[in-house]
Parts: structure tokens; sequence; C-alpha cells
């Protein structure tokens, strides 16, 4: 595997279109604001990889495959591909509870909860259309937590998180939709992106990627 800048980015794929690499968890996918807020997997990248250009991102506490096109031609195909939903992502999670249904879809529209920024919340007047599907994979009824694979038909912000605590099982760890308690149950966000698909912006074959689930 390649490795970048402190050696804590593991590029995932490579080649003259687009880079894979697995995000740490507590890492920015791109810039923010103030100097402190500079390091980020896409300033990382580009430093190895000058025509690194961003077309998705995670949050900064989840882990996982984040894609960057090189180039303009190639960022303006892979952008198109997460605009039409073309693009099949799969993410695990560990939330409290015992979920009931083995597998399932969520479908309810977001909205920006604007007095709590960044945070977003369920608005079925207002809200953009947003649908999840999951599948449970393993429960611990010692611990009382599910282990369960999301996929995000939608890509709203914070989509697979609101969701998640809405239906009454948040994510362990998630510092915005989570208890003090749910959240010191585990060391950082459960959450990772463990899958994508896509279409390759040169030869158009389907082009898919995993990385590990780290929890």
């Amino acid at each position: 595997m390649h490795s970048l800048q402190q050696a804590e980015l593991e590029v995932l794929y490579v080649d003259k279109f687009l880079i894979a690499v697995n995000k740490p968890s507590g890492l920015l996918s791109v810039p923010g604001r103030g100097d402190l807020a500079h390091d980020s997997v896409t300033q990382r990248a580009q430093q190895h990889f000058a025509d690194t250009k961003v077309v998705h991102r995670l949050d900064m506490a989840t882990s996982g495959i984040l894609l960057f096109a090189r180039g303009l031609d190639a960022q303006r195909a892979l952008s198109h591909q997460f605009e039409q939903r073309k693009v099949r992502k799969e993410y695990v999670a560990v939330v409290d509870g015992l979920m009931t249904d083995d597998a399932g879809e969520i479908n309810a529209p977001l909205i920006a909860d604007w007095p709590q920024r960044p945070k977003q919340k369920v608005d079925f007047e207002n809200g953009k259309p947003s649908i999840t599907h999951y599948q449970v994979l393993a429960r611990d009824t010692s611990q009382a937590t599910t282990r369960v694979a999301l996929t995000p038909v939608t890509g709203r912000s914070h989509q697979l998180r609101v969701h998640l605590s809405w239906m009454g099982h948040p994510i362990l760890g998630d510092a915005l939709y989570a208890t003090h308690a749910q959240v010191k149950r585990a060391p950082r966000l459960l959450l990772h992106a463990r899958f994508i698909e896509i279409e390759h912006p040169s030869h158009h074959e389907p082009l898919a990627l995993s990385c590990e689930v780290p929890f």
C-alpha cells in the first residue's frame, strides 16, 4: 500500500484518473476554517498528487473510503455519478440498542437544524427526500448493541447519523446525535465507509473498492 504524510493515509487505489484513500476518523476531508483546520485528507493527497480534486466528503468523525479525481475531466465525470446517484456505497456502524428488524428502509426527509448548526434533523414538511437501506449484521445482547450495514440512496449531510438516531438507535460515539452515555460507549464515532463502486471515468468499467472496518 502507498502511504501519505505521517503514514496516516492509506491509499487503496491510484491511477491517472482517480485516488481512493482510507480516511482515518478525526481528520477533515477538506480544509476547514482557521489555522488549526488546514490539515485534511485533500491537502495531504495534493502534496503527493498535485491534480487531486474533491468529488465527495466524509464527516470528520467517519472513517473509510474517500474518493478523489485526478484532473478536471475526471472530477466532472465522477461528480456527475454522485449527483445522479449512480455510485454504490456501503457503510458499517455499531448502534445503541438491539434493532428489531433484520433489514429495512429509513425514509425520513432531512433539513438543516439552523439553531443547532451543523446538526440536521428530520422534517416531513420541509426536508429533502432522504432514504437509507439497512441490514443487521450482528446483535450483541450482552452489550445491547447492533452492528448494521447501511446503504444510503440519497447523500444528505449527516444522513446515516440522523436516520439511526431518529430510529432510536444512535451510532455509538456520535457527539452530535447520541446521548452523553452513548458517546462515552465508544472511543470514536463507530461509522465506517467500507465499500464503494463507481464507473471508471476513463474505460467506463465498474470499479469496486473495499476497506476493512477498524472496529
